[in-house]
């Protein structure tokens, strides 16, 4: 399964950074009825004509990762830490990438 790009991850402390962000009254939202909901989303200019199709859905269970010990050079764990947090889950992008690029060649 190829990672969407558009798909993006937040730690639990930038969530609830961002929750300050968000203009969306769910009080209000809480208290509407599934009907007048409904309406509103139909009447909102972005959302019309959008119909999913939740038949054909698919749930997908992320696979299991398997624990290594893996010696590395330092320079290159220094060019993932200056990139800032997550350096291992951006290692492991890139040999992800690199495994999915080698598997599409002839």
């Amino acid at each position: 399964m190829k990672k969407d790009k558009n798909i993006k991850s937040y730690t639990v402390s930038e969530l609830k950074a961002r929750q300050v962000e968000s203009r969306t009254n769910l009080k209000k939202i809480e208290t509407m009825t599934d009907a007048k909901l409904e309406r509103l989303i139909a009447e909102d200019i972005g959302e019309r004509g959008l119909r999913p199709d939740w038949t054909r859905a698919e749930l997908i269970f992320p696979q299991a990762k398997q624990s290594i010990h893996l010696r590395l050079d330092r320079e290159i764990i220094q060019f993932f830490k200056a990139q800032g947090k997550g350096h291992i889950s951006r290692m492991q992008a890139v040999l992800k990438a690199y495994v999915d690029a080698q598997r599409t060649q002839p």
